[in-house]
This record gives structure tokens, C-alpha cells and sequence, in this order.
């Protein structure tokens, strides 16, 4: 038996956005239909800040189960939080049919035309294009973006990939050398006129679209400031072992709960991950009763048909992007995998299958 080693620098130029969002939809979906093939994200922390954050589940439709592993050490400074060191992610891909590893990939899996930006941006980006794809407006052309790093650019670029009129964007972000520095970057780059703004107010006033791509701990933006027919996307990830551990005083927040109050739909990835990790953005406002969690739409449910993400134009829409799980983390790294089998990359490395090493030991 053999399996396909891959390294970080043979893996850098295989996904688009468009083909990271197709995957990422097939695994939501999969996993809504069997539920036992994906799980919640699992983390724990040393005492020094060191997070390690599992993903354990698959895709059947895509022939792979697995796992994903990644470390990183966190900082929480005050209303924000950033990384002092990020290890390579780790994903370990077995034949869902027969269990046989099929390759062992290592480093992050990036969108093929941005490169590395930040953590997780390609497979953050595609899920939220999932939500785009079923919450936001036909002919949508306006986006407020909050945020000017990485995760910004690949979540502008997913949104693009599934609502091609977007031709306009106000940026905010805290320091204004670095928005003006993203709107001169990827305004030619993806075609868009960005602009940058300096107020909150002047992200959201005209916004078809609510984009935060932020590393806040607190809420962006007062949920009164939202208009008809507006989508917003969050993605901070928090989780109540921040708590616990004595990291943070309260969850990490995005959004407040008067935009939860307002949305009329609200959607998630995964519902079972707000209860597990407690986190803020839903959890809060579900224990103070503005919103049930059998209430919130998960990813799934729409791609399978079973629910809409939106039923007007008038609407206010939510998706809480609240955290990966394996339907994202797998699904994106199996597209690696056979983009980089095609391609002829990567060591096969032979290893003695569990029955020879054990007919070998009982000799």
C-alpha cells in the first residue's frame, strides 16, 4: 500500500475559488444527509496560548474521510486577537469506502491566484460563498467591508465568483494606510472599484452586501445602521474554552444581537457547533431568547434544497460563517489531492499494510 505525500509548496497553485465553493457545498450538503460523517471543530489550549483545532469527518460523495489538524499560537490583545506562529495545517485523507490512506497533505490549501493570505482564507472564503450563493440578492453590485487582509481579499473573490455584478466596495478597516493599500492591490485585481472609507456607517449605507473579515473579539457595527434587503456575513470563530482558560473575559463577538433580531433569516454552518463551543454570535442571543437554534438555517439545508436563505429582496439575511468543520476542511484538501495526482506532484511513500506488519511480527 502507498500514499501521496504532499508539501506546502507543491500545493499553492491547484484550487480556484469557484471549484473550493462547489466542494465545500457537496460536503455541507453530504454531511446534512449523513449526519454521522461530519462533527464539530474540537480545540483545545496550553496554558501558554498554543491552539490546536481538529477537524475529524468526510465526504462520501467525494470518496474521502479523514482528518485535519492545525496549530497555532494566539494572542489576544485587548478588542483584537493575532497569531504569534501558525504551523502548517495537516490533512490526513482515507478512502471513505475502504479506509486506505490516501494522502497525507501538508500546508494550507490557498485560492490559486491569491496565494497565502492568511489562516484558512480559501476554505473560510468558499463557505461563505456557499451562504452567498442562497442569501444574497440577484444583481447585488455594492459590498461594505470590514477588514483589509487576507480573509477580506478571498471573501470578496467568493462573493464575485457567485454574484458577477459586484462592481463596487467601501473598505474599513482600523488603520488607514492598509485599507487604501488593499483597494490599490485588488481593485485592478479583481476589476472592482474599492474605496476607502472612514466610518462604519459608510460600509453599511447603500451595501447590498455586509462583508467582516475581521480578527475583532467585539461587535463591528450597531445592527440598527442595516438596511432592506442586506446580507451579512460573519466569520470570527470564537470558542468557550477562551473563557474557560482565562483568555478572554466574555466570548468573541462580531455581530451584535440587534442584527440577529433584525435578520429574517439566519443561517450557520453547523448548529451543533454554536451549542458545543458556545459561541457568542448565536449562543448569546439564543440564551436571552431573541432567537431559537432550530430557528437557525444550517449550510446544508439550503444546498440540499431543504430550506431558502432568502424569501424576498426586502429581507435582511445573516450568515453566522461560525467555524469549519471536515464538510469544508476535507472537501477543499481532497480537491488538492487529485489536482496534485493529476499534475504528478508529491512522494509516494510505501508503507506495509496492518496485516503484513502483522503476519511479519508473528513469525
Amino acid at each position: 500500500m502507498a500514499f501521496l505525500l504532499l508539501h506546502p509548496q507543491e500545493i499553492q497553485d491547484l484550487v480556484s475559488m469557484d471549484e473550493a465553493i462547489e466542494a465545500v457545498e457537496k460536503g455541507y450538503a453530504n454531511g446534512h444527509e449523513f449526519p454521522v460523517i461530519n462533527a464539530p471543530r474540537r480545540r483545545v489550549h496550553s496554558p501558554a496560548g498554543v491552539r490546536i483545532s481538529n477537524f475529524p469527518g468526510g465526504v462520501h460523495d467525494m470518496g474521502v474521510i479523514g482528518a485535519a489538524t492545525r496549530a497555532d499560537h494566539v494572542i489576544q490583545d485587548g478588542d483584537n486577537q493575532h497569531y504569534a506562529y501558525r504551523e502548517h495545517p495537516i490533512h490526513v485523507l482515507n478512502d471513505s469506502s475502504t479506509g486506505e490512506l490516501l494522502s497525507i497533505v501538508i500546508g494550507e490549501p490557498v485560492e490559486k491566484t491569491l496565494g497565502y493570505t492568511s489562516l484558512v482564507a480559501l476554505r473560510t472564503a468558499a463557505t461563505s460563498g456557499v451562504a452567498f450563493k442562497y442569501m444574497v440578492r440577484q444583481g447585488a453590485e455594492t459590498v461594505g467591508l470590514f477588514g483589509s487582509a487576507g480573509q477580506a481579499a478571498n471573501q470578496l473573490l467568493a462573493l464575485k465568483s457567485v454574484r458577477p455584478n459586484i462592481r463596487r466596495v467601501h473598505v474599513y478597516s482600523r488603520d488607514p494606510e492598509n485599507r487604501a493599500a488593499f483597494a490599490r492591490k485588488y481593485g485592478p485585481k479583481f476589476n472592482l472599484e474599492i474605496i476607502p472609507v472612514t466610518s462604519i456607517e459608510a460600509v453599511i449605507k447603500g451595501a447590498d452586501v455586509i462583508l467582516c473579515a475581521t480578527n475583532t473579539n467585539v461587535e463591528l457595527f450597531d445592527g440598527d445602521l442595516l438596511e432592506p434587503g442586506q446580507h451579512v456575513t460573519g466569520i470570527i470563530g470564537g470558542n468557550v474554552q477562551l473563557v474557560q482558560g482565562g483568555f478572554l473575559k466574555k466570548a468573541r463577538r462580531e455581530i451584535d444581537n440587534r442584527t440577529v433580531e433584525r435578520a429574517h433569516v439566519v443561517a450557520t454552518n453547523l448548529r451543533e457547533s454554536v451549542i458545543t463551543e458556545k459561541q457568542g454570535d448565536l449562543y448569546e442571543p439564543i440564551e436571552q431568547g431573541i432567537i431559537k437554534l432550530e430557528d437557525i438555517v444550517e449550510l446544508g439545508e439550503m444546498a440540499r434544497g431543504l430550506a431558502k436563505g432568502r424569501h424576498s429582496d426586502e429581507q435582511i439575511t445573516y450568515h453566522k460563517n461560525n467555524n469549519g468543520t471536515a464538510a469544508s476542511e476535507i472537501a477543499v484538501a481532497m480537491l488538492v489531492y487529485e489536482k496534485a495526482k493529476a499534475a504528478g506532484r508529491g512522494t509516494m511513500i510505501d508503507l506495509i499494510s496492518p496485516e503484513a506488519l502483522k503476519e511479519q511480527f508473528a513469525q
